[in-house]
Protein backbone atom coordinates (compact mmCIF):
# COMPACT_ATOMS: atom_id res chain seq x y z
CA UNK A 1 0.00 0.00 0.00
CA UNK A 2 1.20 3.45 -1.19
CA UNK A 3 0.43 6.08 1.81
CA UNK A 4 1.31 9.62 0.09
CA UNK A 5 1.78 12.38 3.15
CA UNK A 6 4.12 15.48 3.04
CA UNK A 7 3.27 15.35 6.98
CA UNK A 8 6.18 14.05 9.39
CA UNK A 9 3.64 12.62 11.37
CA UNK A 10 4.60 8.41 10.39
CA UNK A 11 1.33 7.52 10.71
CA UNK A 12 -1.07 10.39 9.59
CA UNK A 13 -4.66 8.40 9.77
CA UNK A 14 -3.54 5.71 12.54
CA UNK A 15 -3.28 2.46 10.25
CA UNK A 16 -0.76 0.97 12.45
CA UNK A 17 -0.12 -1.43 13.12
CA UNK A 18 -1.35 -2.56 9.49
CA UNK A 19 -1.30 -5.88 8.20
CA UNK A 20 0.52 -5.07 4.62
CA UNK A 21 3.15 -3.46 3.90
CA UNK A 22 3.27 0.38 4.02
CA UNK A 23 5.39 2.61 1.50
CA UNK A 24 5.09 6.04 2.61
CA UNK A 25 6.53 8.69 0.32
CA UNK A 26 5.93 12.78 0.50
CA UNK A 27 3.72 13.90 -3.09
CA UNK A 28 6.60 14.82 -4.95
CA UNK A 29 8.73 11.82 -4.55
CA UNK A 30 6.64 8.94 -5.44
CA UNK A 31 6.63 7.76 -9.45
CA UNK A 32 3.89 7.31 -11.45
CA UNK A 33 4.77 3.20 -11.72
CA UNK A 34 4.64 3.01 -7.66
CA UNK A 35 0.91 4.65 -7.95
CA UNK A 36 -0.33 2.92 -10.81
CA UNK A 37 0.83 -0.56 -9.20
CA UNK A 38 -0.14 -0.12 -5.49
CA UNK A 39 -3.01 -2.15 -4.55
CA UNK A 40 -3.96 0.47 -2.45
CA UNK A 41 -3.50 4.32 -2.63
CA UNK A 42 -4.21 6.76 0.86
CA UNK A 43 -3.50 10.14 0.23
CA UNK A 44 -3.27 12.51 3.08
CA UNK A 45 -5.51 15.84 2.67
CA UNK A 46 -2.59 18.03 3.83
CA UNK A 47 -0.66 16.64 0.52
CA UNK A 48 -3.42 17.08 -1.67
CA UNK A 49 -2.36 20.56 -3.44
CA UNK A 50 1.23 18.81 -4.15
CA UNK A 51 -0.44 15.54 -5.53
CA UNK A 52 -2.83 17.73 -7.76
CA UNK A 53 -0.24 19.24 -9.37
CA UNK A 54 1.45 15.78 -10.54
CA UNK A 55 -2.14 15.19 -12.48
CA UNK A 56 -2.04 11.22 -11.69
CA UNK A 57 -4.66 9.90 -13.58
CA UNK A 58 -7.36 8.16 -11.66
CA UNK A 59 -7.42 4.62 -10.51
CA UNK A 60 -9.36 2.37 -8.44
CA UNK A 61 -8.06 2.04 -4.53
CA UNK A 62 -7.49 5.48 -4.02
CA UNK A 63 -8.76 6.61 -0.65
CA UNK A 64 -8.11 10.51 0.71
CA UNK A 65 -7.62 10.95 4.29
CA UNK A 66 -9.11 14.20 6.12
CA UNK A 67 -7.61 15.51 9.32
CA UNK A 68 -9.83 18.39 9.64
CA UNK A 69 -13.05 16.58 10.44
CA UNK A 70 -15.30 20.24 9.59
CA UNK A 71 -13.56 20.70 6.16
CA UNK A 72 -17.01 20.47 3.78
CA UNK A 73 -14.84 20.91 0.98
CA UNK A 74 -13.68 17.43 1.02
CA UNK A 75 -16.10 15.55 -1.08
CA UNK A 76 -15.58 17.97 -4.42
CA UNK A 77 -11.94 17.54 -4.19
CA UNK A 78 -11.89 13.74 -3.76
CA UNK A 79 -14.23 13.67 -6.66
CA UNK A 80 -11.98 15.40 -8.58
CA UNK A 81 -9.03 13.07 -8.43
CA UNK A 82 -11.43 9.97 -9.05
CA UNK A 83 -10.89 8.85 -4.68
CA UNK A 84 -13.50 6.21 -3.77
CA UNK A 85 -13.54 7.00 -0.05
CA UNK A 86 -13.00 9.54 1.82
CA UNK A 87 -11.81 9.05 5.85
CA UNK A 88 -12.00 11.28 8.55
CA UNK A 89 -9.01 11.31 10.95
CA UNK A 90 -9.90 9.49 13.93
CA UNK A 91 -13.06 7.34 12.21
CA UNK A 92 -13.21 4.22 12.77
CA UNK A 93 -11.08 2.26 10.58
CA UNK A 94 -12.38 -0.88 10.70
CA UNK A 95 -13.72 -0.95 6.99
CA UNK A 96 -10.13 -0.41 6.11
CA UNK A 97 -8.41 -2.74 7.96
CA UNK A 98 -10.86 -5.66 6.36
CA UNK A 99 -9.71 -3.95 2.93
CA UNK A 100 -6.39 -4.25 3.79
CA UNK A 101 -6.50 -8.22 4.86
CA UNK A 102 -8.42 -9.02 2.28
CA UNK A 103 -5.46 -7.87 -0.32
CA UNK A 104 -3.28 -9.73 2.05
CA UNK A 105 -5.07 -12.66 1.99
CA UNK A 106 -5.85 -12.87 -2.21
CA UNK A 107 -2.52 -11.41 -3.06
CA UNK A 108 -4.63 -8.87 -5.08
CA UNK A 109 -4.41 -6.13 -7.30
CA UNK A 110 -7.43 -3.74 -7.51
CA UNK A 111 -10.11 -6.04 -5.84
CA UNK A 112 -13.87 -5.11 -5.35
CA UNK A 113 -13.71 -5.88 -1.65
CA UNK A 114 -17.34 -5.44 -1.97
CA UNK A 115 -18.04 -8.23 -4.82
CA UNK A 116 -15.32 -10.24 -2.32
CA UNK A 117 -17.65 -9.54 0.50
CA UNK A 118 -20.98 -10.39 -1.08
CA UNK A 119 -20.09 -12.93 -4.10
CA UNK A 120 -19.29 -16.19 -4.48
CA UNK A 121 -16.62 -17.84 -2.76
CA UNK A 122 -13.14 -17.24 -4.80
CA UNK A 123 -11.35 -20.82 -5.77
CA UNK A 124 -9.42 -22.48 -3.44
CA UNK A 125 -5.82 -22.13 -4.36
CA UNK A 126 -3.54 -24.54 -5.69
Amino acid sequence: MLVISDHPDDDPIGLLPCPVPLRRLPSPLFSAEEYQLAPLVILDDRSYPAFTLRHMPHRPGLILTLADPGDDTVHPRAAAIGAEAVLRTGQDLSWLHLRLRLHEATDCHYAHWEELLTGPPPPPRT
